[in-house]
């Protein structure tokens, strides 16, 4: 039987929804801030790149989360995404 879900948020979504939107920051001045680069950053954001645990960590030192928010929302995408893939679930 398979069951219909919504996929979650994707961690660079809640990013810019969340954070960078309501903050007035920009891709750059994130990423100049917590020492990645723009590029990285961007990739993030438009789902290009995953949430590492170090990413995590300094995203929520900089935005005053906890890593555990950017790893908990990578991980529920990352298994809606397999559970897609291997049939378990139509979105």
């Amino acid at each position: 039987m398979s069951m219909t879900f919504k996929r979650p948020v994707p961690p660079g979504r809640l990013l810019v929804s969340e954070f960078l939107g309501p903050r007035g920051l920009s891709i750059q001045t994130l990423a100049a801030q917590i020492g990645l680069t723009r590029k990285h950053l961007s990739n993030i954001v438009n789902g290009h790149a995953r949430i590492t645990p170090s990413t995590a960590t300094l995203l929520a030192r900089a935005l005053g989360t906890s890593p555990a928010l950017w790893i908990n929302q990578q991980a529920a995408m990352d298994i809606f995404d397999a559970e897609r893939e291997m049939g378990g679930l139509t979105a």
